[in-house]
């Protein structure tokens, strides 16, 4: 049972929470004119950059909307031993913040695969298709023929940048697989799902998976989830042997991605665990391909219950930039935080704030990182969720609780 105490002590307000004292020093007129005075200087001080960006960074809080921005400030400022409400992520700290308007061509309300291709491609295009402009029929392989839109990657490699996608989901989920695969349906992951999601015209297409890895040989950093979209149904996973692949077509594409690049003669690595993504030399490995769960990766509130150990979305994307920078060129990089949508749409707050949290770890170290001078970052959400801050809760009440009924409210 939550129990909430409030003391007044010479002036300060000691908010105390099941033996957790956190003390609220007066926040008088003085107080709130200075801090308006102090951003208002900011603002009218700041330069603006008019540098040609030679890298970019694109990351994508996958369902995060503005109450899941304010819930995530407040988790993390709480989980920090404050009240929460004046916390502020390392997001919100950008020179420039705006709000962004989604929908796609067929839909009010947008999902991952539209708005994803949107944004890396520059085309609005129809719900559940990747990719592809509206002349597309959903689930329909043979209307695919002259659809196909390049994206933001394919840009950044004609000239001559590196590039790479981090995700906490399927590598061929819909938020990545918009950077690299053309599709009439986002749920083509593997031949399997093809075959069945259009019998009659499957062998016009190819499934996400494949496309990832026999036609994007140039992409030099790509860690995930989703082995099982790589592996043929004749082998078990090597993490959950209990579990084989999705393949019906008896290709191995994770032997197939290193085969080719044994060829290339390249310095490249597979990884699958923990230990082997620390043991990675950024220094010394031009390819990796990480995928580190059979399917998604863990919730960030889980992660260190996986069975053989996960890297965080700061530690991906902070070994990603390591080996995309040593591109004098520059590079470009999509991060998604893709799980924050998956834990709105179970009903879990805990998980989606806890990953809201990670993704902002991950921008925080990519700052840390890099030069605004000639590395452009940007953090942005694809579409929003039905997720509710109710009640009139005291200060630092615990995002995760409950309000408790005062009286009536007028």
């Amino acid at each position: 049972m939550l129990g909430l105490h409030l003391l007044n002590v010479v002036g300060i307000l000691v908010t105390v929470w099941n033996g957790l004292s956190l003390e609220l020093e007066p926040q008088l007129g003085s107080f709130w004119n200075k801090a308006a005075q102090d951003e208002i200087t900011k603002r009218l001080t700041q330069k603006q950059n008019t540098n040609i960006a030679k890298s970019v960074i694109l990351f994508v809080g996958d369902g995060m909307g503005v109450t899941t921005v304010t819930a995530a400030r407040i988790y993390m400022g709480q989980l920090n031993s404050r009240t929460g409400e004046e916390s502020t992520l390392s997001f919100e700290r950008f020179p420039i913040v705006g709000l962004s308007k989604t929908y796609n061509t067929d839909q009010q309300t947008s999902d991952s695969a539209g708005t994803a291709t949107a944004f890396l491609s520059g085309v609005k295009t129809k719900a559940g298709v990747l990719g592809v402009d509206d002349q597309i029929i959903r689930g329909n392989c043979s209307s695919q023929k002259d659809a196909n839109v390049d994206s933001i990657i394919q840009w950044a490699e004609k000239a001559g940048k590196s590039t790479g996608i981090v995700t906490t989901t399927r590598i061929t989920h819909a938020t990545p697989a918009a950077g690299y695969a053309h599709s009439a349906h986002r749920d083509w992951e593997n031949d399997a799902k093809l075959r069945k999601g259009d019998p009659e015209g499957y062998q016009n297409c190819t499934d996400i998976a494949r496309q990832l890895v026999e036609n994007n040989h140039h992409i030099e950093v790509l860690m995930g989830g989703g082995r099982r979209n790589f592996l043929p149904n004749t082998s078990s996973d090597p993490e959950h042997i209990n579990k084989n692949g999705s393949r019906e077509d008896a290709r191995d594409l994770i032997q197939q991605w290193q085969d080719k690049k044994a060829r290339d003669g390249t310095n490249y690595k597979y990884i699958w665990n923990k230990t082997e993504f620390d043991n990675l030399d950024p220094a010394r490995t031009d390819f990796v391909l990480g995928l580190f769960e059979f399917d998604h990766m863990q919730y960030s509130a889980n992660r260190g219950k996986d069975i053989a150990g996960e890297p965080s979305l700061a530690e991906m994307t902070q070994k990603a930039i390591k080996i995309l920078q040593k591109n004098d060129k520059g590079f470009f990089l999509l991060v998604e935080g893709g799980r924050i949508d998956h834990g709105h749409h179970i009903g879990k707050a805990k998980y989606a704030l806890s990953d809201t949290v990670a993704f902002d770890e991950a921008v925080a170290k990519a700052v840390s990182m890099t030069d605004e001078k000639d590395t452009l970052i940007v953090a942005t959400a694809d579409h929003s969720h039905v997720f509710t801050i109710g009640g009139y809760s005291s200060r630092g009440r615990p995002i995760l609780g409950t309000q408790p009924i005062y009286g009536t409210c007028m």
